[in-house]
């Protein structure tokens, strides 16, 4: 397979869009997410996103091939949730190996087949790695400030039985996504650093933060450019942005990222901001009007969709990607 830093360098890949938009267009009920593996589960499972893989991934993999149809040269593996600390929350997190595993096998099916179909055009599963409902920076208790929910030894352990099942299962990538609190992100680096020297085999990271409101900060209070310099000891693929912010809001902030970093660049931002009801309204095409000055000032290589965003979304981006050239990854400023 053709290196994804080579194609990096010659034009803008496209990600994938939201996996939850997608999942809740089949109308799923309890019974769909037990199946007849989990129907005596003594905890309600409705909402489990990623148990998904397991008992019904005829449904992912028709998600993953309605990305890759509309252009996606990466997907994302259904694992967002994919950690004992995530799972804990359905008591299920004795199958958290398997459930990533499983996982990157249904997206590995779904990228080789479209791989198959275009040689020139190969496709690649990132296991996604997201930020888990834990922070490991601020205390849940306004009562105590020196709480913390969790510790950064807990996290590392259950970073690395995620990145072991990802990898297993085939991920060519993998994606620290949804950041948030950038202790979080460390554990994760730190995690995939101990599976890489355990395996003796190394994948590309990427890592994706999300800026949580106007001030421009991550949740546990960085700018985007001390977000960078605090991961950019892991020898990043890419680092970027995704999530809370729509298109137009995440500008000023990747523009600081470009600005500074010596690793590719990528951007998922939701399909603008949510309404009263918890939807997002943003069509293709506003959308696409937004992530094309994205492209046109050249601050990013990696482009695609978080919350809200379809395949409709995906395909309007891909065509406009395709009109320009990918950001050149330089020597930073910091060097």
């Amino acid at each position: 397979m053709i290196d994804i830093k080579e194609l990096l360098e010659k034009r803008i890949l496209i990600l994938d869009g939201a996996m939850g938009t997608m999942i809740q267009r089949y109308h799923l009920e309890e019974k769909d997410f037990r199946g007849d593996r989990f129907k005596d589960h003594p905890h309600d499972l409705q909402g489990n996103n990623d148990l998904l893989s397991i008992v019904r991934p005829d449904i992912i993999e028709a998600i993953h091939k309605a990305y890759l149809e509309a252009g996606s040269d990466i997907v994302e593996t259904n694992t967002f949730s994919g950690t004992t600390i995530a799972q804990a929350d359905y008591k299920l997190e004795h199958i958290v190996y398997e459930l990533n595993y499983e996982s990157a096998k249904v997206a590995r099916k779904a990228c080789d087949e479209y791989t198959a179909m275009d040689s020139n055009k190969p496709r690649f599963v990132a296991g996604a790695m997201g930020p888990t409902n834990r922070t490991a920076s601020i205390s849940p208790d306004v009562n105590n400030p020196g709480f913390r929910a969790i510790t950064f030894d807990e996290l590392v352990v259950a970073y690395a039985q995620q990145a072991k099942g990802l990898i297993d299962g085939g991920a060519d990538i993998l994606l620290v996504e949804t950041v948030f609190d950038t202790l979080n992100c460390k554990a994760a680096l730190f995690a995939i650093r101990q599976v890489y020297d355990e395996i003796g085999k190394e994948l590309p990271i990427m890592v994706s933060g999300t800026i949580t409101d106007a001030s421009g900060r991550t949740l546990s209070g960085q700018t985007a450019e001390a977000f960078y310099i605090s991961v950019s000891h892991a020898d990043l693929l890419s680092v970027g942005l995704n999530c809370a912010l729509g298109a137009k809001d995440m500008r000023p902030y990747l523009e600081a990222l470009s600005n500074i970093a010596t690793c590719f660049i990528s951007a998922y931002p939701n399909a603008g901001l949510p309404n009263e009801f918890g939807q997002y309204d943003e069509s293709p095409e506003q959308m696409g009007a937004q992530v094309e000055e994205f492209c046109s000032s050249g601050f990013i290589n990696i482009l695609g969709g978080c919350c809200g965003t379809t395949p409709d979304h995906i395909k309007v981006m891909a065509d406009i990607a395709g009109k320009y050239e990918p950001r050149k990854k330089y020597t930073s400023v910091l060097s």
